[in-house]
């Protein structure tokens, strides 16, 4: 009878011992431990976006330790060619592109769900040039309109009265002083709690999205041709 108890007692041990070094492993390995991780390749076997447009071709990757549901959100409507031919309907230079409405006016597409989800703010991701973010027309209305942020760290305008000052670590105003961005649209810095979901990085293709923002644009900042999504493909990152 002991011997079997200090067998069983010996397997809980192991067990426990498994679970421990496995779950100090998948914090080890969790890039969310640093402010800026966001601009780190992918690692190799990672899902990444491969955007392809009538003007180049986008490489983007996702973050679901952070925004688990708009990367899912993002990457079925992918899957399913939800996002083939939409275009990029608002455009201003030094700000950011915007698309993944299937109307083209701003006002159209929803999530995978059919409703709209909730905001998922990090306080590890930012609005920085590249960022993949989500469109919305409020807190929690997330759908299927993203926009890529745009302008570099040459016309970045610095910190807004919007921003909590408090918030603003060392690490964060490097970033964005280095890269350049947007931080009054980042909902962790935000006064009134309101922002956009980071939940990607353009790693290849920024040339591809600075020509884009440069093209000519008319009323509500539309381009006056086309910028078209032909097709996002969801792969595996091969180094």
């Amino acid at each position: 009878m002991r011997k079997m108890f200090a067998l069983v007692l010996s397997l809980i041990l192991v067990f426990c011992m498994g679970i421990f070094s496995g779950c100090q492993k998948n914090q080890a390995q969790n890039p969310g431990a640093k402010v800026g991780y966001q601009l780190d390749k992918p690692a190799a076997g990672d899902e990444i976006a491969v955007m392809k447009t009538n003007m180049g071709t986008i490489k983007i990757r996702f973050f679901p330790e952070e925004a688990p549901k708009a990367v899912e959100n993002f990457i079925t409507h992918a899957k399913n060619g939800y996002y083939n031919g939409i275009t990029f309907h608002r455009v201003i230079e030094n700000f950011m592109i915007q698309g993944g409405d299937p109307l083209g006016n701003g006002r159209g597409g929803e999530s995978i769900w059919g409703k709209p989800f909730e905001d998922e703010f990090s306080d590890k991701l930012f609005n920085i040039t590249g960022a993949l973010a989500m469109a919305n027309s409020g807190p929690n209305t997330n759908g299927s309109q993203f926009f890529i942020n745009q302008g570099g760290s040459k016309s970045f305008a610095g910190f807004s009265t919007s921003i909590d000052s408090s918030k603003l670590t060392n690490e964060i105003k490097a970033l964005y002083k280095e890269n350049g961005g947007n931080p009054h649209l980042d909902g962790k810095l935000s006064r009134n709690k309101r922002g956009h979901t980071v939940f990607g990085q353009v790693f290849e293709g920024m040339d591809v999205v600075n020509s884009i923002a440069g093209v000519e644009t008319g009323a509500n900042d539309k381009p006056l041709e086309d910028v078209v999504i032909e097709s996002i493909q969801i792969e595996k990152y091969a180094e």
